[in-house]
């Protein structure tokens, strides 16, 4: 057999040897791949034969882009689609539930098969010219490095294979990162070129994240409570703070760097002292805050990149200083939960044991209504039964869980 080398300008005989059954090796982004016709088991075989691939190892098939998903799989998760329209084409493989049509010999016997758009144009054009998904290993016997040209191709297949198309050098010569999203948990199935944090980070920008803030007393924990009844994660800021404060050597040194040692105390933080230093110190309470609202945020997107890779489809932050520390751009809708001052001091002391005086200055301590119903995408008031307050904050987070997002987000704002 002789291999033909193909070049840009004859991209169609690539396309007439994948339909006749043969093999091509294509160039991709990351390295070369040798490919041919998904649909074809003959075809398919050769490939396993050529590269001495063990048959329990499925393939991936290329496809030209996201609307060759209802092709190839039985059904298609909007995770999925949110995938490929952020990265392809590019180095990501998403694996799915394969679709009947595809050979058994594709997916070595299993019920899912991975799909991959390459970042390269001669292989985009075969793709489209020939209208078939192609299988695609890499070009290289099993064990052997991948190659990144042609001339690597046919050190390692030259007269074995039908052709291969000189796209010059692949750029990246890492082999795509597979994620599985055939079912909950989302699955990082190979490491790749594409980090796992951006992935979930996609996911986790298209997930319905519902900000919840307000003054202590209006009833944020039943509004909480109805949140986690619809299946939303529920963060509480002030929860990952107390535990970072534990917890995180990189919120210690911060702290420790600009108040010093003595506000630790036996591996704990001594709010007290730490009081001590800031709380007569604008300034110096101005960049506390700026520390732990970092590292407060940093942890709360990693909790939603957690969520997201889970198959969560919704959360809810609760922050009193929920603006303050910059969540609300990342949140869908963000809900202010009030109350009558009353209601408010009569549930403060109940919950905490304290009298009506301290409890009333904690609430003139803290910011009133007309602030929440400025900042606010809405504010539902809590002046009636715990039921009908329940009821009022399950319709208006049904309301924004059904309507989504209005805006696609970057997936940076989830790093």
């Amino acid at each position: 057999m002789r291999t033909e080398i193909i070049t840009a300008g004859n991209i169609a005989r690539a396309a007439e040897i994948i339909r006749a059954g043969g093999l091509v090796a294509v160039p991709t982004e990351t390295v070369y791949g040798l490919a041919a016709n998904g649909l074809d088991a003959a075809a398919v075989e050769r490939i396993y034969a050529v590269k001495g691939r063990p048959e329990v190892k499925p393939l991936s098939l290329m496809v030209p882009g996201a609307e060759s998903m209802a092709r190839c799989w039985s059904r298609v998760p909007p995770q999925a689609r949110s995938l490929a329209e952020e990265f392809w084409p590019g180095p990501l493989t998403i694996v799915g539930e394969s679709a009947a049509a595809i050979p058994a010999v594709v997916r070595a016997g299993g019920s899912t098969v991975g799909l991959r758009c390459p970042d390269h144009p001669l292989t985009l054009a075969l793709l489209r010219g020939c209208g078939l998904p192609l299988a695609a290993p890499s070009a290289n016997p099993s064990g052997a490095p991948s190659p990144r040209t042609a001339r690597e191709v046919l050190d390692y297949f030259d007269g074995k294979i039908d052709a291969v198309v000189d796209g010059g050098e692949c750029g990246i010569g890492r082999e795509s990162t597979l994620v599985s999203v055939a079912g909950a948990p989302f699955r990082i199935l190979r490491a790749g070129a594409l980090p796992e944090a951006e992935i979930a980070a996609r996911l986790a920008a298209d997930m319905c994240i519902v900000g919840i803030t307000g003054p202590t007393g209006a009833g944020k924990t039943t509004a909480l409570g109805v949140l986690r009844a619809m299946g939303a994660l529920v963060i509480d800021a002030d929860a990952v703070y107390h535990r970072l404060t534990r917890e995180s050597e990189g919120l210690a040194d911060a702290l420790t760097a600009r108040f010093g040692a003595g506000i630790y105390s036996g591996g704990e933080l001594d709010r007290k002292a730490l009081g001590r230093v800031v709380f007569g110190d604008p300034a110096a309470l101005s960049e506390l805050n700026a520390i732990t609202h970092g590292f407060v945020t940093a942890e709360i997107l990693r909790l939603l990149r957690e969520h997201a890779m889970a198959g969560g489809a919704a959360a809810a932050i609760d922050a009193i200083g929920l603006f303050e520390a910059g969540l609300e751009r990342i949140c869908t809708a963000v809900f202010g939960i009030l109350a009558p001052e009353e209601a408010r001091c009569a549930r403060i002391m109940a919950r905490e044991g304290i009298s009506r005086d301290y409890a009333m200055k904690r609430i003139r301590a803290q910011r009133g209504e007309e602030y929440y119903r400025e900042v606010c995408t809405a504010c539902i008031v809590n002046d009636g039964t715990v039921e009908d307050f329940a009821a009022g904050c399950k319709a208006a987070f049904t309301e924004v869980i059904n309507n989504g997002r209005k805006e696609r987000l970057p997936r940076r704002a989830f790093l």
